[in-house]
Order: structure tokens, then C-alpha cells, then sequence
């Protein structure tokens, strides 16, 4: 009987407990930040274009693909009769400016003394070579340096997917802060409209019993009016911040998520500041800075371009052929094994054009020297007054915190002395206003040094607290 009784028990509770609403879990900044990270369209647009620029790179690896070319060629009209089909095919050198050859080329037919190069055996001639550069395009060339240039731009849509992340896990820190803190002065304001509202009941009741006069539940009354004036005013606040915050918090098809007001945390964010000291700036991986170094050596890829075009081109060439099958019209010469070396050399007079690239290379280099001396600067500039902020922060913290505890205790001392008929309305009213003004100058001081941290950790590029 007591089995039989327990089964629809169980199944009751388990009902019950389906049912029971969960209690909503507090919204952390490590939650946004993936979510911004994954589903930002800024960053999303910035993993655009650095696909684009991978296909700029393969696009320039396409100079060094494998090339082949046919011909043939007949008369159909004329004394002479003679055709031929050729195909060749070319691997340029990754390493050095020439190539790698071979081929094949078969003819048929009779063909005019000068065309005498024309004829082969019966079954072709087989051909294989080399071009090697030994001067103009032995380090470089137009091909490996288009390469070079593309694997820089390459680095560059990294360093701006980098900027544009940091930007934004910057601006969804912010939009989550001004979430909190938004959220903390609706407490503020709640809790100080309670009170009201309890004390206009004890007061009603003293009025009744002939302990107080009409006109203070009045009063009181009106300060409700006001004070509930303040709570409304404080939840369009948070409304406001909630909406903000939607366009970095996402789901996982990218679409905004309002967090409900119940998801509020009841602190800010924890962020660690970086170790500071002197040697802070020379530790900081900025990607602004990185930027710089990237067009440097593009820069400096460009010079040596313009000084591979001053070089006289001497370019070796060895080749071997064979003919093979039975001895064609063009006779037995065609038969033997063949091997032919050959130099070709050529040397530009003014190269004008070249020097004028170096030049421009030059200044162009002299010009980013410049700007990364700038940028160091503005660095160490930025990250040494976020740190005095950030201390300074702490400080007043410190001190909010102090004046929060004291008006607090002096609102309440207060109360208790308007319950024991020892202190008048208006100033129990004046303590209670006075102890939010300080929770709300306490909130401030948080929300500030909050802040700073964001700004120095923004700053100083930490990834792990930025969600990258």
C-alpha cells in the first residue's frame, strides 16, 4: 500500500519541479564577449576581408603555376606541304627567376630550307631545359615579389581584424558597465522608495491614533510621488542600456538578445590590471604598431624591386633534345642526342625608372619611421595616464565606500529616532536621500575605476580578459 502510494507521490514532485520556474542566471562579461566575438558584424566583416586578401596570396601564387602551351601549324596551300603539332610545358622557379622546361613537337611533311628546324623523326623530338637568372631576378623578381607583397597584405587584414575586435570587445565592455550600473541605481532608487512606502503606513496608523497630524502623510505621500518619479527615470535608464547591450549579446544565429533586468549581476566585472612599471609600453602587442612593421617590410620588399630592375640581366640557358623513331625528310642529323647551353644578356642605360622607385621606397620607409616613433609615444602616453586613472580609481572607491557606510548608518540612526518621536520628517527624509546620493556616488566611483580597467586592458591588447 505505502509502494503503491509512493509512485504518484514521485511523479507529482517531478511535476512540480519541471514546472518551478529557474531561477535566471546572472549575465557575465565573459558571456558577451563571446558572443560579440563570434557574432559581431564588425568582426565578421573584418574575416571578410581578410579572405579577401588570401585570395589576393593565391592569386599571386598563380605566377609559379604550371603552364602549358600547344601550337600546330600546316600549309594548305603552296609547294610546300609540311605540318606541325607542338606542346610545351613550363614550371617557373619559385627560388630564381627562370624555369623549367619541356616539350614535345612532331611534323610530317616537306618544309623550305630556312624552316630546316622544323623536321623530325618519325615519332618527334623530345625536349627538356633550363633558364636560370644570374643577375637581374636571381634574389627577386616581379613574381616572388608580388608574393611577398601579397603575404603583407595578408598580415595587414589580420592586424584590422585585430583593431576592429578590440574595438569592439572595448564598446561591449562599455555597453555591459553602463548595463550594471544602470541596473545598481534602479536598486537605489527602489530600495529608497520602499522605505517610504513602509514608513507611510506607521505614519497613517499615528495619524488615526491622534500621534501625528494629517498633513505629514501628505508629505509623505508626495515624496513617494518623487521618489517613484526617480525609479521610473532609472528604469528607462535600464532599458536604454539593455537595448545597447543587445547589439553585442547574440544567440547563435546572430540575432540580438534584450537581457531581461532579472540577468543583472549584483557587482561589476573583475578586471585584473596589467603588471605596470616602465617596461609596460615595450611589452604591449599592439596591432596598430605591428601594422607599421608590416608596411616597413613591404616597403623594403618594393626597394629591392627597383633595385633588381638597375641589374644587368644575365640569364643561362641548357636544353637537350632527342629525336626518336624512324629518321624523317629532315634526315639522320636529327638522331643524335643534343645539348645546347646558351647566355643571354642585356642591361638597361638610363634606369630612370628604377631610381625613382628607390627614392620613393626610401621616403616611404623614412615616412613609417616616423609614424611608428609617433605611435610608441602615443602608446606609452595613453597607457601611463589609464594607470593613474586606475589608481587614482581605486582610491576613491575606497573612499565612496566609507561615505556610503556613514550615510547609512546616520539614515538609520535617524529612522529610529523618527519611530521614537525624537527627530522631525524632513529630516529623516534629508538622511534617507543623503545615504542614496552616497550609493550613488559609491556606484559612480565603481563604474569609473570599472572603466579605466576596460580602457587599460583595451589599451595594452590583453586578449584573454578582451574574449579574443
Amino acid at each position: 500500500m505505502i509502494r503503491l502510494l509512493w509512485i504518484p507521490m514521485f511523479w507529482i514532485l517531478a511535476a512540480l519541479l519541471v514546472a518551478a520556474p529557474a531561477a535566471a542566471r546572472p549575465l557575465t562579461l565573459d558571456e558577451v564577449l563571446r558572443s560579440s566575438a563570434t557574432h559581431a558584424p564588425a568582426i565578421l566583416e573584418a574575416m571578410t576581408r581578410e579572405r579577401q586578401a588570401d585570395g589576393r596570396r593565391l592569386s599571386a601564387e598563380g605566377a609559379f603555376d604550371l603552364l602549358f602551351e600547344g601550337e600546330a601549324q600546316s600549309r594548305a596551300l603552296g609547294y610546300y606541304d609540311g605540318t606541325v603539332i607542338e606542346g610545351r610545358a613550363t614550371r617557373p622557379l619559385a627560388t630564381n627567376g627562370g624555369a623549367l622546361y619541356g616539350g614535345y613537337r612532331v611534323s610530317r611533311g616537306d618544309f623550305p630550307v630556312y624552316e630546316d628546324k622544323a623536321f623530325t623523326n618519325r615519332l618527334g623530338e623530345v625536349k627538356v631545359g633550363a633558364v636560370f637568372s644570374l643577375m637581374r631576378d636571381r634574389l627577386i623578381d616581379e613574381r616572388r615579389g608580388r608574393l611577398e607583397l601579397a603575404d603583407g597584405e595578408i598580415a595587414l587584414a589580420r592586424l584590422d581584424r585585430e583593431m576592429v575586435a578590440i574595438g569592439v570587445q572595448r564598446r561591449a565592455i562599455d555597453a555591459y558597465q553602463t548595463w550594471v550600473v544602470a541596473g545598481r541605481r534602479v536598486a537605489v532608487y527602489r530600495d529608497l522608495l520602499e522605505l517610504a512606502t513602509k514608513r507611510q503606513a506607521s505614519i497613517e496608523r499615528q495619524i488615526a491614533l491622534g500621534a501625528r497630524p494629517d498633513i505629514l502623510g501628505t508629505e509623505n505621500r508626495q515624496n513617494i510621488v518623487r521618489r517613484q518619479t526617480l525609479l521610473v527615470r532609472a528604469e528607462q535608464d535600464l532599458d536604454a542600456a539593455a537595448n545597447a547591450l543587445s547589439f553585442y549579446l547574440r544567440d547563435d544565429l546572430g540575432e540580438r538578445i534584450v537581457p531581461a533586468a532579472d540577468r543583472l549581476p549584483t557587482s561589476f566585472p573583475d578586471l585584473r590590471l596589467p603588471p605596470l612599471g616602465p617596461s609596460l609600453a615595450g611589452r604591449i602587442e599592439r596591432p596598430d604598431l605591428q601594422t607599421i612593421l608590416v608596411r616597413l617590410d613591404q616597403v623594403e620588399t618594393k626597394r629591392l624591386l627597383a633595385e633588381n630592375e638597375l641589374r644587368p640581366r644575365l640569364d643561362i640557358r641548357a636544353e637537350a633534345a632527342k629525336d626518336v623513331g624512324p629518321v624523317g625528310l629532315g634526315g639522320v642529323s636529327r638522331t643524335p642526342l643534343e645539348g645546347i647551353v646558351g647566355l643571354r644578356f642585356s642591361m638597361p642605360l638610363e634606369r630612370r625608372t628604377a631610381r625613382g622607385k628607390i627614392a620613393e621606397a626610401a621616403a616611404e620607409a623614412d615616412g613609417l619611421q616616423f609614424r611608428r616613433k609617433m605611435i610608441e609615444d602615443q602608446i606609452l602616453v595613453e597607457v601611463n595616464g589609464l594607470a593613474i586613472q586606475a589608481t587614482a580609481a581605486d582610491r576613491l572607491v575606497a573612499l565612496a565606500a566609507d561615505e556610503t557606510a556613514l550615510a547609512d548608518r546616520m539614515a538609520e540612526a535617524e529612522r529610529r529616532r523618527f519611530q521614537l518621536g525624537a527627530s522631525d520628517f524632513l529630516v529623516v527624509n534629508l538622511r534617507e536621500e543623503s545615504a542614496a546620493d552616497a550609493r550613488l556616488r559609491q556606484l559612480d566611483a565603481e563604474y569609473r575605476r570599472s572603466a579605466a580597467r576596460a580602457e587599460l586592458v583595451a589599451a595594452t591588447v590583453d586578449r584573454s580578459q578582451l574574449g579574443l
